[in-house]
């Protein structure tokens, strides 16, 4: 049996993630649920709601995703897990979740593992090339060599 993958974060980060996992791996709709924490709802009223959700998915591993330590998806979250048939990990980006969601078949420690690499190998800053591959110069440069065109 696959783990399955619960999203609990601010509204409406949680659905967007599962839609935008949906887009990558169609056949994931069973296994990838989400709760959007709204700003004025109780933190009792939530714990309730993905305390459904989690009984719902049946399965008998789950990897809880949530988007910000210590915020309210969180520690709701960490009152939910129990550290052996669940698992929480906060910080959650789309590729840590297309990752969890890819090897979701795999035991649950070793889905946990690769969310997190998926996760921090997913954040990098992107060098911006200049056209072409020419090197960026600034505009005053003088090139005795360089004629506009």
């Amino acid at each position: 049996m696959s783990t399955s993958i619960l999203l609990i974060a601010h509204a409406p980060l949680a659905h967007a993630l599962r839609e935008c996992a949906l887009h990558v791996f169609a056949d994931c709709g069973d296994s990838v649920v989400a709760l959007d924490v709204q700003p004025n709802e109780r933190p009792e009223e939530t714990l309730a709601q993905a305390q459904i959700l989690l009984d719902q998915l049946g399965t008998d591993s789950t990897l809880v995703l949530t988007d910000v330590f210590g915020a309210t998806p969180c520690n709701v979250a960490q009152r939910l897990v129990d550290g052996v048939r669940s698992r929480l990990v906060t910080g959650v980006n789309l590729p840590m979740l297309l990752r969890a969601v890819s090897y979701r078949a795999e035991p649950l420690d070793s889905v946990v593992t690769r969310a997190v690499v998926g996760g921090t190998q997913g954040v990098m800053q992107v060098a911006i090339a200049a056209p072409q591959n020419q090197s960026r110069r600034n505009r005053h440069d003088q090139d005795p060599y360089d004629h506009q065109q």
